[in-house]
């Protein structure tokens, strides 16, 4: 099917499901496409973005990007910040899902009186339901691909520009932060300068991998820094100086050859294969410049709730 009638019969769906929207506008490709998509459906005057800010662990240049392109769409922004979720779940160990449902959507939903409209699509978990309504909360393009996304903002003329650590991806910061997040001076700090400072040195070059992963145990920040394409010998020299100049990183290592890396999970975790296998591919490889293998163990501590990276060794696969 051509991108028009895609659009045309998605445009045709959001007009029959609602006269007025909330949108959960991050800035990336997947949200500023459903805005375009709710404007063309209901006019400008019916729809409204939010945006949650989740200060230290969005990226700087977020809030004048988010503002850039609500202004091009033309509509209302309203910006709503959020971190002490963010830190309460990480507590607790790393889970964007949880983050995603109580520390964004649930402030969303206290925000609005709307339905409200999010950009999930075939790419994740709830596009692949293929349920277009939840609890309040909508999935115009559903059914849509990356692909298809990148193919109708370009039929848009629409540029959504670069927010986070790859072309198109909006990003979160804290995501980087492979461990417990017990204290935010020293854990949060470190994912948090780390990741500026990597983004500033590249300065807009296109990448396909571009983060600093903080890990190790409580005491200790080590630093992986992931660039992909690879960094020159002089350009890998001269970041992880800087990174190592930061009083909260106490190591710094640049990926360029496979690891091993030492895991400890709550038993939930350990006893079920499905859930290793899901934190190994599709929550730790996808964002590693290198090949990557998990040595699981199973943790001690009551207060970790998911997985802790704390070590890594090379050449190990």
């Amino acid at each position: 099917m051509r991108i028009e009638e895609i659009i045309e019969n998605t445009v045709t769906e959001i007009r029959d499901t609602t006269n007025e929207i909330d949108i959960a506008f991050s800035g990336g490709l997947d949200s500023t496409l459903v805005a375009r998509l709710c404007v063309d459906a209901l006019g400008s005057e019916r729809v409204r973005l939010i945006n949650i800010s989740f200060d230290r662990y969005s990226y700087t240049r977020s809030a004048s990007i988010v503002r850039r392109v609500a202004e091009d769409i033309g509509l209302q922004l309203f910006i709503e910040r959020e971190m002490q979720l963010q830190e309460e779940i990480w507590r607790r160990g790393p889970s964007c899902n949880r983050c995603t449902r109580h520390a964004k959507i649930n402030t969303i939903r206290k925000l609005s009186d709307r339905l409200i409209a999010t950009g999930a699509n075939q790419s994740d978990s709830w596009g692949k339901t293929g349920i277009a309504i939840k609890d309040g909360f909508y999935a115009p393009i559903r059914s849509w691909d990356k692909h298809q996304i990148s193919e109708a903002l370009r039929h848009y003329g629409i540029v959504v520009p670069k927010i986070g650590e790859s072309a198109g991806r909006e990003g979160c910061k804290l995501k980087h932060l492979l461990k417990m997040l017990i204290n935010p001076d020293f854990h949060g700090k470190a994912v948090d300068m780390s990741n500026e400072i990597l983004l500033d040195f590249l300065n807009n070059r296109e990448s396909d991998i571009a983060n600093v992963k903080i890990i190790g145990p409580l005491s200790r920040n080590i630093a992986l820094v992931n660039v992909r394409p690879y960094l020159k010998t002089e350009e890998i020299r001269e970041v992880t100086g800087r990174l190592s100049e930061l009083s909260v990183i106490d190591e710094v290592h640049y990926m360029d050859s496979p690891v091993s890396l030492t895991v400890a999970a709550n038993p939930a975790v350990t006893n079920d294969p499905e859930s290793m296998r899901w934190i190994e591919e599709g929550r730790l490889q996808p964002e590693f410049a290198v090949p990557i293998k998990v040595d699981w163990l199973p943790s001690r501590n009551r207060r970790l709730d998911t997985f802790h990276v704390v070590d890594f060794r090379r050449g190990a696969m």
